[in-house]
């Protein structure tokens, strides 16, 4: 503190203007606001000497490594007044003697040295915090002296740094803007002097050196300061970029925070020096230490989310695709390879938080071959699948899959595994469990509904569609390593069609098919096996059902009309307030009811999917997997005509009125398809023989199947009629059966092909099996015979029958 009371004498002497002149805080609310709205500072303008260059050179006569008491003398002291200071003070001398404090610290030993740090730095946070007379004599001593210990051991130097940090921090966010541009520019003098030393192997004190600039940016309000330490940080990259080792992090982190920023000029500038550091200097940043690759790619990905301009964010884009070039090229560097725990995990990136799936408890794979390097990078492009600007989403899908496809030779199985896992199916979690437009309850219903419609719809057809596509493609491209993977790709596409939402379901059903045609040629028996059972696993999640109709008695009784007025009130702005709750209910039922006709929707979808992939790899399927999706299509026969045949469910059904837009029955058409596919399978076994092939089990499944069938539409034919428990009464007088309605009629006549195909069927079995169940199948065909049909096809096929295979059968019992 004496030293730097006679220091400020003596340059008062000399005739030097005080710091405060400079220093000094404004003096008004319009000076202050005028301080406050800059964002250009001028002293980063100009690049020659300006005020803050002309205010350091006074006070500190030259330049900090000045080493003696000497220096520029200010013209403007006369000598009757240098003489005057002297024989009044007497200092002079004593000043020049005291600086030596300074000169000669490295001097001191590691403790007294770090006392000395201290002393100084409670000195000169006195000095600047000071609001009338502020001065910075302390703070160029205190460069001065970290310059001078520069060449301490490593130990004594980080002591006397942890002191120091924390000084150039608290500086560095002084309100005094003139103060705080000051430390930062003293504090980049000291870092480029420091960046001229070789960094020692193992040791990361760069990093630690360059810290207080990156706290600073983070705490910081004023732009200015920002926007300095920005150009403090390009010029040490620039000019020393040789010399840089483990201070990539904080540069990176540096530049990551400001891709952040609020200011738009700040964004572009730190993304600009980005862009050349990529460019020109690549190679350095991972020289030394790999784990600078990943800084890298995080602050890329950072500024991927800038909201200033959609040329940053898709120019960062392209950059990570070329740092994925880069890292397919070859070894970023050798000495990652001797690095303990340090280098052996990941840190996330801040715009990726949530990912915990790209890290078993920080314990990489593949370490040696430096794949784990693949980690941010790949995930940031996939959290920008949800990037609300298309463009945004286009690019980052683009980029992703392109850089898997092109370098995805060089991934191992569990790296694999990881990108599967972390990277590419938490893409679909926003449709896999978000969107219900049913009506249903979703733990991301409010989440949804958040969202404008247009945009939802342009995500689920385009990029969700897109991106399904490409993971399916990318699973064919490496099927020979990742076939492994078939059940969880499975499991992805079958969880698309189980979502109650039509859209979804299709969407999932054309990937599936879209797997099992580029693929199904590679799928062994085993594969086969789980592709099956994941068609089975789809159609029974999706069996469509109405209890809440049949079990409903007041609802349908009063609010057939309630779910037909309901929408007109609403939209002619009646008041509906006296029936809210008849109208939640009524709203219910809809909701259910809509919900019922989409998985009607998605089965029939479904069933074809089978059958087209069916037709694909007939050849391929064994018998086992053909009885499987036999078995898949039965349940949902059955289930079709357990509704079609609940006489209840149908007069309420009818009671809704067209809005239900379901004929009657309401599932008949899924009900035929799905036992025409049945026979068709059945049937086809008994041709193809594949292997694992038993005969007899196919030919019961078959004989129960056409029983089945015939039973079913026999069933159907007299429901339309009078029921009778005889023809004669209990008068003794003969009824007459009521003629069928136009509706039963429509209906056999829906049902005839199935019944036509399956008369055929029955004729195939071969002689020997036909004889032995004829008995069974006898009084079904005398039933079709008296019952009224809708058509001519049922009669025509039944006299085929009965000419062809009945009537040799019974010659041959009667001549034996």
């Amino acid at each position: 503190m004496c030293v730097s009371r006679f220091e400020h004498l003596h340059l008062l002497g000399e005739g030097a203007p005080p710091d405060a002149t400079f220093f000094a805080f404004p003096q008004n609310d319009s000076e202050k606001s005028k301080q406050a709205k800059s964002t250009v500072l001028p002293v980063l303008r100009k690049k020659g000497p300006g005020k803050i260059q002309y205010a350091a050179a006074a006070v500190m006569r030259g330049s900090y490594d000045s080493a003696g008491i000497g220096g520029n003398i200010a013209g403007a002291v006369t000598s009757e007044q240098m003489n005057n200071l002297v024989s009044n003070l007497n200092m002079l001398e004593q000043v020049g003697e005291m600086n030596r404090i300074f000169t000669r610290s490295q001097k001191l030993n590691s403790e007294a040295i770090v006392d000395f740090v201290k002393a100084l730095c409670k000195v000169s946070m006195e000095e600047l915090r000071s609001t009338s007379d502020p001065r910075v004599f302390s703070l160029t001593k205190i460069v001065e002296i970290a310059h001078y210990n520069m060449n301490r051991i490593r130990l004594v130097w980080s002591s006397i740094w942890l002191v120091l940090s924390d000084f150039f921090v608290t500086i560095g966010c002084s309100e005094n803007l003139s103060i705080a541009i000051f430390a930062m520019d003293s504090l980049r003098q000291l870092s480029m002097k420091f960046l001229e030393r070789e960094e020692l192997a193992n040791y990361n004190f760069q990093n630690e050196f360059m810290k207080p600039f990156v706290i600073v940016m983070r705490k910081s309000s004023a732009v200015e300061i920002r926007e300095l330490i920005i150009r403090c940080v390009s010029q040490m990259v620039l000019s020393r970029v040789n010399n840089v080792k483990s201070g990539w992090k904080s540069m990176f982190m540096v530049f990551t925070t400001a891709a952040y920023d609020d200011h738009k000029n700040i964004v572009l500038l730190a993304f600009e020096i980005i862009e050349k550091i990529i460019r020109d200097y690549f190679p350095y940043i991972t020289e030394t230490e790999t784990t600078t690759f990943t800084d890298c790619v995080n602050c890329l990905i950072a500024f991927t989310n800038s909201r200033f301009n959609k040329d940053i964010s898709l120019n960062a884009i392209a950059f990570l695709r070329f740092c994925a070039t880069k890292l397919a090229e070859g070894d970023l560097g050798s000495s990652s390879k001797n690095k303990d725990n340090e280098f052996g995990k990941i840190s996330p990136s801040s715009s990726n938080k949530g990912k915990d799936g790209r890290q078993d408890n920080g314990v990489l794979v593949d370490k040696d071959d430096h794949l784990y390097f693949w980690f941010p990078l790949l995930a940031g492009l996939s959290e920008l699948s949800f990037d609300p600007r298309p463009e945004i989403r286009k690019s980052a899908l683009q980029v992703l899959f392109e850089t898997l496809r092109n370098h995805g030779h060089l991934f191992s199985l569990p790296l694999w595994e990881r990108v599967f896992e972390s990277v590419l199916f938490p893409i679909f979690d926003y449709v896999r469990h978000a969107i219900d437009p049913s009506g249903g309850e979703s733990p991301g219903q409010g989440i949804v509904n958040d969202i404008d419609e247009h945009d939802q719809d342009a995500w689920l057809y385009e990029t969700c569609t897109l991106a399904l596509q490409l993971v399916v493609d990318l699973f064919v491209n490496f099927y020979n390593t990742v076939n492994p993977l078939l059940r969880k790709v499975l499991s992805l596409l079958v969880s698309f069609i189980k979502r109650p939402h039509q859209s979804l379901a299709g969407i999932g059903i054309a990937a599936f098919v879209r797997l099992m045609s580029n693929a199904g040629d590679l799928f062994s028996e085993e594969k086969w096996l789980d592709v099956v059972s994941s068609l089975k696993e789809a159609a029974n999640a999706t069996l469509p059902d109405f209890p809440f109709i049949v079990s409903a008695d007041i609802m349908v009784g009063s609010n057939g009309h309630a779910l037909n007025s309901q929408s007109n009130e609403a939209s002619a702005g009646f008041d509906t307030s006296h029936g809210d709750s008849e109208s939640s209910r009524a709203q219910r039922v809809y909701d259910l009811l809509s919900d019922a006709k989409c998985r009607a929707a998605v089965q029939l979808l479904l069933i074809q999917a089978v059958m087209e992939i069916y037709n694909m790899y007939r050849t391929h399927l064994s018998a086992k997997s053909i009885i499987i999706l036999y078995e898949a299509m039965h349940d949902v026969a059955s289930h079709a005509h357990r509704i079609n045949n609940n006489t209840i469910l149908r007069s309420k059904l009818q009671e809704f009125g067209p809005m239900t837009q379901l004929q009657d029955p309401p599932l008949l058409r899924l009900e035929n398809e799905s036992y025409q596919f049945c026979l068709t399978f059945l049937q086809n076994l008994i041709l193809d023989r594949p292997p694992r092939y038993e005969e007899a089990e196919v030919e019961s499944h078959l004989v129960d199947l056409c029983q089945e069938v015939l039973l079913f539409y026999i069933e159907s034919a007299r429901s339309g009629q009078a029921s009778q428990a005889s023809e004669t009464s209990a008068n003794g007088q003969t009824q007459w059966l009521i003629p069928l309605g136009s509706g039963k009629r429509r209906e056999l006549a829906a049902r005839a092909p199935l019944i036509v195909a399956t008369l055929q069927a029955i004729c195939c079995l071969g002689e020997t099996l036909f004889e032995k169940n004829l008995p069974q199948f006898f009084p079904l065909i005398s039933n079709l015979v008296s019952t009224e049909h809708g058509s001519t096809e049922v009669q025509l096929a039944l006299s085929d029958m009965l000419s062809s295979s009945v009537g040799p059968v019974l010659l041959r019992s009667c001549l034996s």
